[in-house]
């Protein structure tokens, strides 16, 4: 196993206010909620990673928009429309648009929301313009050891129905990651914090990755710092 420590310096902006103007003939507000995410990791090859995730709407209907990735890594741009169907739970559908390690647009399908035990969960499912057919799940929590210091434990899975050649991706359980976000709130609107996680190919991919020459599992350290407002 490769084991690769990134301190990293993290930047994470969350914000939650209604706007001022009311969507007409309702009489609801229209709120937003954004996260963004970015860190600098080293290893053999030093590359910066982002996270963002938010959305745009009331309690029915949103507009949720999201995307991840690294320089060296995936890069992911999503749009979808989110609607309210139970409490705690949105049904979602739109487009996904990658721009690494291949250029491909998806239609996506999916859940979002609040799982038994608090588990705030994404289960998602992809149809690429070529046809491939791949699905993520991920799940995460926050358990508080007290008002301040916060453990944030979380694992995502993909899965892929069939080979797809030009991404080095079998079909089945192709890759997962499991990690532990520690932060420190100083106030809600500062709170350094240290990520630790692990990363891992599967089945197929993994041959794939073996073959190339490259470790198929990664244990990365990060330390942050998040900010709220």
């Amino acid at each position: 196993m490769r084991i690769k420590t990134a301190f990293a310096a993290s930047l994470l902006l969350l914000t939650f206010s209604p706007s001022v103007q009311a969507m007409e003939g309702h009489g609801a507000q229209v709120f937003h909620a954004f996260r963004l995410a970015t860190d600098y990791g080293g290893g053999n090859v030093p590359a910066a990673r982002w996270d963002l995730d938010g959305w745009i709407g009331g309690d029915d209907n949103k507009l949720w928009l999201k995307s991840e990735g690294g320089k060296t890594e995936r890069a992911e741009f999503w749009a979808l429309y989110s609607r309210n169907i139970d409490a705690f739970w949105d049904a979602q559908i739109g487009l996904r648009h990658d721009t690494q390690p291949d250029s491909a647009s998806y239609l996506t399908l999916g859940f979002n929301g609040l799982a038994p035990y608090f588990f705030e969960t994404e289960a998602h499912l992809f149809i690429s313009n070529e046809g491939d057919v791949s699905a993520r799940l991920r799940a995460e929590n926050d358990f508080l050891v007290t008002q301040r210091l916060i453990l944030q434990p979380y694992a995502e899975i993909n899965l892929f129905a069939q080979d797809v050649p030009q991404q080095d991706v079998g079909s089945g359980l192709s890759d997962g990651e499991i990690g532990l976000q520690t932060r420190y709130e100083f106030t809600r609107e500062l709170a350094p914090y240290v990520d630790v996680r692990y990363e891992r190919t599967f089945g197929e991919t993994a041959s794939i990755a073996q073959s190339a020459g490259e470790d198929n599992d990664d244990f990365i350290a990060a330390i942050g710092l998040r900010l709220m407002f």
